[in-house]
């Protein structure tokens, strides 16, 4: 019997297989797809520093210090916070800003659920088609034509006080955002009638992915609109009910453009809020560290309401 030959050798070595391959692993570090996904995000974060983080240090710097916006400025600690706590007017400001959430969000949203649900069930119609572009016509019109717009109908001599003459309420006319009693209120009712299509849109579009065989079991067990609304609709729109708070108690309590075009403020600090506030002690009175101090209050007051709503949306949904 005759052993392999040299040829043969040959061949059965170069069939083995060889050592595997090392290849460089990119799970450590910044290499591979990790850096090319940074680089991706490098122009937004380095535009989020510069126009929103470095503001912010800014304004804590300031509000530490008095200073005119010009001239050398002066160590005040936290001086300036407690003078927002203690100053009547400063402190005024923040309470009619928590004031104008009942207009700015639980109007909007409650009244959005009932016209969200009226036209989901008129949906297939042309009327549905007009009633969400006409609800939802004051989120196109710039705010400061909306204040001035509303101006005029709320005046002494405006189109709100024409028609209650003409169905024999002249007793109660008056300048709606010139009274005490009422600025801060007809204020709110502009901010509810801008903030109301919003809230309409989001909820009804809410109700679109609601499943329609629910609708239909709740009818077969004999339920009613209401309980059908109390049962299905309202829990099934949890995420955009929160949605709709968070959005409408921000614009609350950071409301400016419609107080500044439509009262300025007035009557006297009827209608003063933080936002118009902050920009009178910064602009007019120079009062820059205060003016800061009161922006960071606004801005811990504003995290502090909206992230226990998400927190609360986020428990419930896991």
């Amino acid at each position: 019997m005759t052993g392999p030959t040299p040829e043969t050798a040959i061949d059965l070595a170069e069939s083995r297989p060889g050592p595997a391959k090392r290849t460089p692993s990119r799970r450590g570090g910044l290499r591979g797809p990790g850096l090319v996904g940074w680089l991706f995000i490098l122009p937004a974060l380095a535009f989020y520093a510069v126009f929103v983080l470095r503001p912010i240090t800014l304004t804590l710097q300031y509000s530490l210090y008095t200073w005119d916006g010009i001239g050398p400025s002066t160590w005040a600690g936290f001086g300036n916070y407690v003078k927002v706590f203690t100053d009547p007017d400063l402190f005024a400001s923040i309470l009619n800003a928590v004031k104008l959430i009942v207009f700015f969000s639980a109007i909007p949203v409650v009244l959005g659920l009932a016209i969200a649900s009226t036209i989901r069930r008129i949906a297939t119609s042309r009327l549905a088609l007009v009633a969400r572009t006409v609800i939802f016509l004051p989120q196109v019109i710039p705010l400061v034509a909306a204040g001035i717009a509303w101006s005029w109908l709320l005046s002494s001599t405006g189109v709100i006080n024409q028609l209650l003459t003409l169905v024999g309420l002249g007793g109660v006319t008056r300048a709606w955002l010139g009274d005490f009693s009422t600025a801060l209120p007809a204020v709110g009712v502009i901010g509810a009638w801008v903030l109301l299509g919003l809230c309409t849109l989001l909820l009804l579009a809410g109700m679109s992915k609601i499943d329609p065989a629910l609708y239909e079991a709740a009818r077969l067990d004999g339920a009613g609109p209401l309980r059908e609304f109390l049962s299905i609709t309202l829990p099934s729109l949890r995420q955009e009910i929160a949605v709709c708070v968070t959005v409408t108690v921000i614009a609350a309590l950071a409301s400016f453009d419609i107080v500044y075009i439509s009262t300025q403020g007035g009557p006297g600090n009827a209608t003063m809020v933080p936002g118009l506030e902050i920009y009178y002690l910064a602009f007019s009175e120079r009062q820059v560290g205060v003016a800061s101090a009161l922006a960071v209050v606004l801005m811990v007051l504003v995290i502090a309401v909206a992230l226990p709503i998400q927190r609360l949306t986020r428990d419930r949904k896991s």
